[in-house]
């Protein structure tokens, strides 16, 4: 029996901090999880040990500044997490291991206007699939994250007023797909998961302060403060596509005028461009002919980004992250989008948070949402069940 101050328990809550560290990172020198946890050497050596002889983690010979190490990562065996990301007109999935490896990944369009059950089923229909094509057993499934496009109330998890899918309001995503596939589910929206893809794989690894800027059917902010995704009370935390930027401007979804997501979102930008480029045009190939030279496909995405100034401009202000990350369909512009927005930028954001901030592109493009709900399943689940397979020991 374990008692609090015991060694017995120090000791499992040893092996529970080199544990998390390692789940969070995907794999680790010993060195790396002594500066992470600030566990001494000897001690860090002594639990990957016992660790490794239980099957919790796998050592594998690596080097770090050239020297020889050894790299620890939580065994393949350990299970699987998934995340499903719910787009405004897709559905992705994705299967990794508990050392960051994803093992299958999948993506099908999804109809906006489908009901929730038609969406929820889908995705259920996807999430076994992939689970059967990696060889798992379904006990070996750990959590499920999935991503919405629009605010989670954190205490019903229900979807709020202003998601983008609007047949779904009211729903509860995680209640609905914990009972269907018998697993715990975790629920966050896009840009939430945008902003923990970019800072676990991607463009912002590393960083403690970010924001991720999602541009796409709808604008909307993850917000990284301390290495934690910050979401407010009610899970509204970064809406900034919500920001008047003209008062007498569009009705927005929302209710109010000229926001912020009537001059930059996807679905308001388009038809700018349809007298001279047809009906049927799509970010996509806005983005491409941008890229090629075509003048009127460049200055709306350069007009877009100097919108999105205001928004990364208040973002500054009051935050004052160190790096803004910029995803969704649009980002693929690259320097044409960011540019004017770096540009514009001192418009609006106090010399001192400006001069210290870094602007860039996404590194995980579409894959930023699915990922990130891995890694809400990774930071979410607990590492009790992990080192229960181990002997207690001082």
């Amino acid at each position: 029996m374990e008692t609090p101050g015991s060694q017995t328990s120090l000791h499992r809550a040893n092996l529970e901090r080199v544990v998390r560290a390692v789940r969070m990172a995907g794999s680790l020198t010993q060195a790396e999880i002594a500066r992470s946890t600030g566990l001494s050497a000897a001690t860090v050596s002594n639990i990957v040990r016992e660790l490794k002889e239980s099957g919790t983690v796998e050592v594998t010979p690596t080097s770090a500044g050239g020297r020889r190490a050894r790299s620890i990562s939580l065994s393949a065996a350990a299970g699987v997490v998934v995340g499903v990301d719910f787009g405004h007109t897709h559905l992705r999935v994705a299967v990794a291991d508990l050392a960051h490896q994803v093992l299958a990944e999948d993506s099908e369009p999804l109809d906006v206007d489908s009901s929730a059950d038609g969406g929820f089923d889908r995705a259920e229909r996807m999430v076994t699939r992939l689970i059967a094509a990696t060889g798992t057993a379904p006990e070996k499934v750990l959590g499920v994250g999935l991503g919405v496009p629009g605010p989670i109330d954190g205490e019903s998890g229900m979807i709020g007023p202003t998601s983008m899918l609007p047949g779904w309001v009211g729903s509860n995503p995680g209640k609905e797909m914990s009972d269907r596939l018998g697993v715990p589910v975790h629920v966050d929206n896009d840009a939430n998961l945008g902003a923990l893809g970019e800072l676990i794989w991607g463009a912002a690894r590393g960083v403690a302060d970010l924001a991720y800027i999602k541009v796409a059917g709808g604008v909307g902010a993850g917000l990284v403060m301390g290495g934690r995704i910050y979401r407010g009370p009610g899970g509204t935390a970064g809406e900034i596509g919500h920001l008047t930027l003209d008062e007498s401007g569009p009705v927005c979804r929302c209710g109010n005028r000229g926001c912020l997501e009537t001059f930059a979102a996807v679905r308001y930008v388009l038809p700018l461009l349809h007298p001279v480029h047809g009906p049927g045009l799509t970010m996509d190939r806005v983005v491409r002919l941008a890229r090629s030279g075509d003048p009127g496909c460049a200055r709306v995405i350069a007009d877009t980004g100097r919108h999105l100034a205001v928004g990364v401009g208040a973002l500054c202000n009051l935050l004052n992250p160190r790096v803004v990350v910029v995803g969704g369909e649009i980002a693929e512009a690259g320097e044409v989008l960011l540019a004017p927005l770096r540009t514009a930028l001192t418009r609006y954001a106090i010399p001192s948070a400006a001069q210290r901030l870094t602007v860039v592109k996404g590194a995980l493009g579409a894959r930023a949402e699915v990922l990130g709900a891995v890694a809400l399943v990774l930071s979410e689940m607990g590492d009790s069940a992990l080192v229960g397979r181990t002997a207690p020991g001082v």
